[in-house]
């Protein structure tokens, strides 16, 4: 299949003019590939360079198979003879290298078909040089007893490719490693020297060759460094000589660079045979320990030696060699591979990836971990392509100024450069939490005395994904005896253990967490605290570990700010990255998620009551929906053009409505619009006033309840809105008056009733609280109680709410004392919103007496301190006889009852006496007002 049928997808023209220019040389080829063209001239001055020297050929090579052309490519240096050799070695690296960019930018080839095309012509440009200068040796004399035909073999000269060029992975502006070899057995003992001065010549030659620049570039830029002792030996050693420095002296380092070691040029059949000899010091047969211990110290010097430890900061970051780069994933992959592939010959492969399918295939390295760094590493390698492909520059470092960033994300065909900018940073922070060395696992020695259970418990800890790291290893052992002290003064020792280890277990990754537990111990007592009393926030902050952040900020226990002070602060917070929307709601869920685990904690903790916890939940999603909207709205914007009219208003319903949510809580909304005559919207992509205010709903929707990195804000139910599910989610402000007025059901009016403008325009969300007054005022003293007694059948039947703990739902529970407080409110024509204020109402305009608002208000006191804090401690309303001791504590404490049985009988006794209050309220004509 020819090139352009290949294409999927081109990069961006930083320069648009130098792209538009390089295009119009090739006017003949089609669209896809000239747009190809104008994205890398336009983004790469060194391959626009490249186009304008190649036009002929490229415009021709690209109407061709790219597999077809490069074998020609390759091929073409073996015509020349030596003195046209260089000449036609740096022709053939121009077009492979232009051939390969294009093929690499265009999506034409994968990553390792790229950098195994490259490797391919290093190959062949290394062997080309050997062999021609080697027979040149051998026509002067110089090499004693070689014939002309020896030179095709290179006369047992060899040269071994290491790192990149080993593995068939260089990349565009690699230097190739080579430690070059000859076979001494060929030669007598007399003639070693000269052989040994004629190898010499042949390697500084076609070093030189392959290095230096000329009209038409360079080949390859040669490092012959990686030799044994190269400070103080030649350049080309005999086999004997490097064997013995590698059996005496060889270090881990030179162990590591042997896994990716192969003979490409010259004697390929001696190269072969020297490393099998090198087989024993590169694999060896027992696990070597003292092998981690010096890799983990190599990989510090590197990181000391370059300048690269401490804080991740982009700019000028190394794609190699710094925190998270390229060779932290090959260090983990080689380090594994020696440590484990003398016992296990799968593990003896060269390239990186491969290495680490095998890991994963023979058990060595979890699955997800190789494969989250494959998946890294094709990403970093490509990266650096981009980098080293702009100027054919020999760098890994990503740009320090925002032009050239911008650039590289253009070249990256990325038109939002802070994307790329966050990607990266995820993906270095990732790699560098994944690629921490290898540690052997070991039981705790210290701490307090451990039962035969608690210990199997605790040994298995070596085993989860927090503790793979030595680093994370080291520091959590300094932290177990305190840890594990906690645990043991609990109330119940091993239940407190166990779910510290379902905490433990569910963290991804421990170094970041356990260092903050170390600089922090009160953490240490808040986390024991909430392993032994609530597990579901246990398991949330597994997920969550971030949330610490918040601990040690100095404010966590301070007073709670309100609804107000909580919108600015996420407003600044969300103004921060008013370019990036993405990284936005990111943001937005990253703070959210800190202020949800305070109410949390200061419940758990006694700071505040259900009734107030519930009114801060409420708060904080106010704030991020009045935060968020106009975030949203700007976005849809820049598409769609500013909302037409006078713009919408998101109103709450439901408990959020009442300002009263638990910490699961989801959140009704109905969003109401006024295009105010208004044709539809002005932008670049125009809609109609129900499309747009439809699709900005939707996208209203999407911005809260989307799983992103950072998890979701909320779940959204707009069933609420006019004629529910089958009415539009967004509703014109004439059509909701007029459905309010001539269509609505008496329940739709009930819920009318809690409706609360939350966010949107102001002007709009005023008018609309005031029809709802007024509408509510008119339906002051309606015969509704017959439509309420349907309803509450309906939901009955639904949600019949059976069981001893079910506060919610059924006969007398918390949502049949919402009912009656509503039905109470709309037959008071009283625009309250909570439960209190609506049953004061209903009992004010006569329909229910004090007797009964007491008993109704004694069950959804009850009620709602057990749900709300039942809530934070499970998925679902516990049978708290199965919940450990301080769970159960903390529900007797909130509910102010002497036991689980005490509990139970109080609440069948006040939801029992709620139902009949209720029943008769809706079925006994004395009720009624």
């Amino acid at each position: 299949m020819s090139f352009a049928k290949r294409l999927t997808r081109a990069p961006i023209a930083f320069d648009p003019d130098a792209g538009a220019e390089a295009a119009a040389r090739f006017p003949d080829l089609p669209g896809e590939l000239r747009d190809l063209i104008a994205g890398t001239a336009g983004s790469s001055p060194h391959f626009n360079d490249l186009l304008a020297q190649e036009a002929d050929w490229i415009g021709e090579a690209l109407l061709r198979r790219p597999e077809e052309v490069l074998d020609e490519v390759i091929a073409a240096p073996e015509a020349a003879d030596l003195r046209e050799l260089g000449p036609a070695l740096r022709i053939a690296k121009r077009r492979a290298a232009l051939l390969c960019g294009l093929a690499d930018l265009g999506g034409v080839w994968p990553l390792e078909e790229v950098t195994g095309a490259l490797t391919r012509l290093a190959d062949k440009a290394v062997h080309l040089a050997i062999t021609r200068l080697v027979a040149e040796e051998i026509r002067r004399g110089k090499l004693p007893g070689a014939e002309a035909a020896d030179a095709e073999s290179g006369a047992g000269m060899v040269a071994l490719a290491m790192g990149k060029m080993g593995a068939h992975e260089l990349n565009f502006s690699s230097d190739i490693d080579l430690i070059c070899l000859f076979d001494e057995t060929r030669f007598e003992p007399d003639d070693y020297l000269d052989a040994r001065a004629a190898f010499v010549r042949v390697t500084r030659k076609m070093a030189a060759m392959l290095s230096e620049r000329g009209g038409e570039g360079y080949v390859f830029r040669t490092d012959l460094r990686l030799r044994p002792d190269a400070a103080v030996t030649p350049v080309c050693l005999s086999m004997d000589a490097a064997e013995r420095y590698y059996e005496s002296m060889g270090r881990t380092w030179e162990r590591a660079a042997y896994i990716k070691a192969r003979p490409c040029g010259g004697d390929i059949a001696a190269g072969e045979t020297f490393l099998e000899t090198l087989r024993p010091f590169v694999w060896r047969r027992h696990l070597d320990f003292a092998a981690i211990q010096d890799a983990h110290d190599m990989r510090l010097a590197i990181r000391k030696h370059k300048g690269l430890g401490g804080r991740l900061d982009l700019a000028g970051h190394d794609v190699k060699l710094g925190q998270g780069g390229i060779r932290e994933i090959e260090f983990f992959t080689q380090t594994r591979q020696i440590i484990a592939g003398g016992r296990e010959p799968r593990l003896r492969v060269r390239g990186t990836v491969e290495g680490l399918e095998r890991l994963a295939e023979t058990g060595w390295v979890p699955e997800e971990v190789t494969d989250a760094l494959a998946c890294h590493y094709r990403a970093h390698r490509e990266v650096e392509h981009r980098l080293q492909m702009v100027d054919d520059a020999q760098t890994h470092r990503l740009p320090s100024r925002d032009e050239e960033f911008d650039r590289l994300a253009r070249f990256m065909g990325e038109g939002d450069t802070d994307a790329l900018r966050e990607g990266l940073r995820d993906r270095f922070t990732a790699v560098a939490e994944l690629a921490e060395g290898f540690f052997a696992p070991q039981s705790a020695e210290e701490g307090p005395e451990l039962s035969e259970r608690a210990q199997e418990v605790v040994d298995g800890w070596a085993h989860y994904p927090a503790l793979r790291s030595t680093r994370a290893m080291e520091i959590f052992r300094r932290l177990r005896p305190e840890i594990l002290g906690r645990l043991m003064r609990a109330a119940d020792p091993e239940e407190a253990l166990m779910e510290f280890d379902g905490f433990l277990r569910g963290l991804p990754a421990g170094v970041q967490l356990f260092s903050l537990f170390e600089a922090n111990p009160q953490l240490i007592e808040l986390v024991v605290d909430i392993c032994t009393t609530a597990p579901r926030l246990a398991q949330y902050l597994s997920r969550n570990s971030g949330v610490f952040d918040a601990v040690i900020g100095g404010d966590f226990f301070d007073d709670w700010p309100g609804a107000a002070a909580l919108a600015a602060q996420l407003d600044a917070r969300l103004a921060e990255a008013d370019d990036d929307y993405e990284r936005q709601l990111d943001d937005a869920r990253r703070w959210f998620k800190e202020w949800h685990f305070r109410v949390g904690v200061h419940h758990l903790r006694g700071l505040i009551d259900a009734f107030e916890a519930g009114k801060q939940y409420a708060d904080l999603a106010d704030a991020v929906l009045t935060a968020i909207w106009p975030v949203v709205v700007d976005e849809f914007a820049r598409r769609h053009g500013p909302p037409p009219g006078r713009g919408a208003a998101v109103l709450a319903m439901g408990s959020l409505g009442a300002g009263r949510l638990n910490a699961a809580s989801d959140l009704d909304l109905i969003l109401i619009y006024d295009a105010a005559g208004a044709d539809g919207s002005q932008g670049p992509r125009p809609l109609s006033n129900s499309a747009y205010y439809a699709r900005l709903t939707k996208a209203l929707v999407t911005a809260l309840s989307a799983k992103m990195a950072e998890g979701r804000l909320y779940e959204v139910d707009m069933r609420l809105r006019p004629s529910g599910r089958q009415g539009p989610v967004a509703t014109a402000l004439s059509a909701f008056r007029n459905y309010q007025r001539e269509e609505a059901w008496t329940w739709e009016h009930l819920a009318l009733t809690r409706a609360r403008p939350v966010a949107g325009e102001a002007e709009l969300g005023e008018e609309l609280e005031a029809f709802r007054r007024e509408l509510i005022a008119e339906k002051a003293g309606g015969a509704i109680e017959a439509d309420v007694v349907e309803m509450r059948a309906r939901v009955r039947a639904a949600r019949p709410g059976e069981g001893r703990w079910e506060a919610k739902d059924g006969p007398g529970g918390i949502q049949e004392i919402e009912l009656a407080a509503q039905t109470g409110a709309l037959k008071a024509g009283a625009p309250a919103r909570r439960v209190e204020a609506q049953l004061r109402a209903g009992r004010r305009s006569g329909w229910i007496s004090r007797d009964d608002e007491e008993a109704l208000l004694d069950a959804y006191r009850l009620c709602w301190q057990f749900h709300c804090a039942a809530r934070l401690l499970a998925e679902r309303t516990p049978d708290i006889t199965t919940l450990g001791e301080g769970a159960q504590s903390f529900l007797m404490r909130e509910t102010d009852c002497d036991s689980p049985a005490d509990l139970a009988e109080r609440l069948a006794e006040c939801k029992a006496r709620a139902a009949e209050v209720i029943e008769a309220a809706l079925t006994d004509p004395a009720h009624a007002g």
